[in-house]
């Protein structure tokens, strides 16, 4: 059996920079890239260790102690490259805060199982899960009967976010009338998490709702912190243009926990340049597969490359050790199989599936009301213009109920005067379609044209 080595690297200051991890596996005569990792430490300093095997060939199943938070309101996903635990924090007990949280990974990068993890452990804590999986419910199919509200359509996943912003606000009223500057789990409401799963296919460019979803998931991850509302993203992003925009959510991430699996070129050069990843650090890249790549002739025998793949290992971006590699712990049955998962199943355990306060049901709506019906009502009134709504994806309809934009404005000045940029700020977060200041100026226009609204002095009140 080899043995294991550490070098230390120092250099003067900022000196340390960018290095070839093929070079210096060559250098020290390894054959094996996954076998050296190095480890930065922002300023000038690197950790290289040699083991003897790929220390993260394979990764135990979690337990139910990793699976429970700690005091810190932290679960362990998995080992780093040295056997340290990796936390993920799920809630800031010090500020009382909900997380806002990341997951990135190019196909077959273990995105989904690693998901299951997450999801099972936010069961486990008793805290209120949401999931939307817009990949029709088959990228983790086991969470459906597992979580409070399940949603495969993109249709039913904006009712979600809007249903979540209006508990958001909801609970702002509330905590606000007791006095208190922010949440505290469990007393007396649960933590709520809204999981979209396969993002980018609600925020890349071309979606039918990329433009609402955007900010419905910015005003999630501004105001529903300190409420005990987070977000969550699973996606196969190659950059985080097909997220909404770097622009919208670049501050939201760098606040939050970002997980990277194995990644595009793209969305390397998008993490430094946004200061998710430091100035002059790099990660040693996560190979498709563990191993040495066998060189064969044509004249050799057929051989099957059965070298095992790296799902699972990751960076955790946010964390203690950002360069450090990891590897979440072992989720679900090794081989596929022809249905449910029973190991994942199994993982989120036979308890009660947690569920929204009751102060919290009504302001979620209707469609959190008819949620696991198989019916989605429609996202917005008189779709057609002419009194008739279009049926959903999923062939389901029933009546409309969501507010043109003239009865929001009307909505929000009954609450009492406001000026044009507070009606814009009142609608962007009344949980409806996402509006434009001019749409909002030329709202105010007609509704002053109809004598419903007055404006003196550039505030506008309801007419009497």
């Amino acid at each position: 059996m080899g043995q294991l080595y550490e070098i230390e690297i120092a250099t003067p200051y900022g000196g340390l920079g960018r290095y070839d991890h093929m070079a210096l596996c060559a250098a020290l005569r390894v054959d094996d890239p996954a076998r050296v990792v190095v480890e930065q430490d922002g300023m000038s300093r690197a950790l290289v260790t040699v083991y003897p095997s790929n220390p993260l060939a394979a990764t135990p199943a979690p337990t139910d102690h990793d699976l429970t938070m700690d005091r810190k309101g932290r679960i362990i996903i998995g080992r780093y490259h040295n056997g340290r635990p990796v936390h993920l924090r799920l809630y800031d007990i010090l500020t009382g805060s909900a997380q806002r949280i990341a997951l990135f990974g190019t196909t077959g990068a273990g995105k989904s199982r690693s998901l299951q993890l997450i999801l099972a452990a936010l069961k486990r804590n008793g805290a209120v899960t949401w999931l939307a999986d817009l990949k029709s419910g088959q990228s983790v199919p086991e969470a459906k009967g597992q979580v409070d509200w399940h949603a495969t359509t993109q249709d039913e996943a904006i009712h979600m976010l809007r249903a979540a912003v209006a508990v958001a606000e909801e609970r702002m009223r509330r905590y606000a009338a007791l006095g208190r500057t922010a949440f505290l789990k469990d007393d007396p409401d649960p933590l709520l998490f809204v999981w979209i799963d396969e993002a980018n296919r609600l925020l890349e460019k071309g979606a039918p709702y990329r433009e609402e979803a955007t900010a419905l998931v910015k005003e999630l991850g501004r105001t529903g912190r300190s409420v005990g509302v987070g977000v969550g993203l699973a996606a196969q992003a190659s950059h985080l243009e097909e997220m909404g925009g770097s622009d919208t959510l670049r501050g939201m991430l760098k606040e939050g926990e970002v997980i990277l699996l194995r990644w595009s070129s793209g969305m390397m050069r998008q993490l430094v340049s946004d200061g998710l990843l430091p100035t002059g650090e790099q990660l040693q890249p996560i190979p498709k597969y563990l191993g040495v790549r066998t060189l064969r002739s044509r004249l050799d025998a057929d051989a099957d490359d059965d070298r095992p793949g790296t799902q699972g290992m990751a960076y955790h971006l946010t964390g203690e050790h950002p360069t450090a590699m990891l590897r979440f712990s072992r989720v679900g049955s090794i081989a596929p199989t022809p249905g449910l998962d029973p190991e994942i199943v199994e993982l989120y355990g036979d308890g009660p599936v947690p569920a929204l306060e009751a102060a919290s049901v009504d302001p979620a709506g209707e469609q959190y009301a008819v949620r696991g019906t198989g019916v989605i009502l429609p996202l917005y009134d008189d779709e057609n213009g002419d009194g008739t709504s279009t049926p959903t994806p999923s062939g389901a309809t029933a009546p409309g109920h969501a507010l043109r934009l003239p009865d929001r404005i009307v909505s929000a000045l009954r609450n009492g005067p406001l000026d044009t940029y507070g009606v814009l700020e009142a609608v962007k977060t009344d949980g409806g379609k996402a509006v434009k200041p001019g749409s909002v100026r030329n709202a105010l226009g007609d509704l002053k044209a109809d004598g419903r609204i007055t404006s003196v002095g550039g505030m506008h009140t309801l007419a009497d």
